[in-house]
């Protein structure tokens, strides 16, 4: 196998909220059975954490990482230990801003987050499966003080990759001319990718699925795939077999399956020399 070094074209492909719901699961096992998949990032208090922890030890060659949840869901500590990151509700506030000054402002806060992290983490390693990754719900690990707590304690439980969402617009644009890059967090990802390598951690070189959010279809999965630059690249998904509690309007979740399972597009990564792996196997 090439080494990290390597300009090899190597491909990650991963559905991120594993978990959230059984209609997630199901496509997660079928695009992995049928299609491209090769990694998924589980939401350890989701909905359907244990049924997804069921498939995939069923499933071996699916790498599983850790899906952070700061934002939008349920905390796995009881909610009156996390005051500053909770709402009236018990769950995770739903603006992101807010809490991301409170961490930054209130030590008390970044106490609350390093505990829940931890526990995150703590459920992860309960349930016996490798941690194949680490990355954060809507990308919060882009918060200075959230990486170096994620970094602090997931190299305490073998963290060895993490996801820099740094996305080439010259691909997007060669794809589909006219598709806009995510730049407005390059920065904040640029740094996570130097802290984190650094710390010796496999970061993609180059990752996909922020400007097509929900969105990436069949047509662009191709494009992806014929246009991919070298070294590692992580291609992330949210694919469904349709919506579910908690669901993203507007989402495509079962275009997004579709793409994932297109004969096509396995047909490509072969055709043209790519490796397909997990994390995992190119660490």
């Amino acid at each position: 196998m090439a080494t990290i070094g390597s300009r090899q074209k190597r491909l990650i492909v991963t559905a991120d909220d594993f978990g959230a719901a059984v209609e997630v699961n199901d496509a997660v096992e079928q695009a992995h059975r049928d299609g491209i998949l090769t990694a998924a990032s589980l939401m350890v208090t989701g909905n359907a954490a244990d049924d997804a922890v069921a498939r995939a030890k069923a499933t071996p060659t699916l790498g599983v990482g850790l899906h952070v949840l700061l934002v939008e869901g349920r905390p796995a500590l009881p909610p009156e230990r996390l005051p500053d990151l909770v709402d009236s509700s018990g769950r995770f506030r739903t603006d992101m801003v807010r809490t991301a000054i409170g961490i930054f402002t209130r030590s008390a806060a970044r106490e609350q987050l390093h505990a829940e992290v931890e526990a995150q983490f703590a459920r992860f390693a309960a349930t016996g499966l490798a941690l194949d990754h680490v990355n954060a719900h809507k990308h919060f690990h882009l918060h200075p003080t959230i990486a170096a707590t994620i970094l602090a304690v997931g190299r305490r439980y073998g963290m060895t990759a993490i996801r820099a969402p740094i996305e080439p617009r010259h691909v997007l644009h060669r794809v589909e001319p006219g598709s806009a890059g995510f730049d407005v967090a390059r920065p904040w990802a640029a740094l996570v990718r130097r802290r984190m390598r650094r710390a010796g951690l496999l970061v993609p070189d180059q990752v996909f699925g922020l400007a097509w959010s929900g969105a990436l279809d069949t047509k662009r999965l191709r494009g992806l795939i014929n246009h991919l630059p070298d070294g590692i690249t992580e291609i992330y998904a949210h694919p469904a077999t349709g919506i579910y509690p908690g669901s993203a309007p507007g989402y495509a979740y079962a275009g997004e399956l579709a793409a994932l399972t297109d004969r096509l597009a396995r047909k490509q990564v072969l055709q043209n020399g790519i490796a397909l792996g997990r994390f995992a196997d190119f660490a």
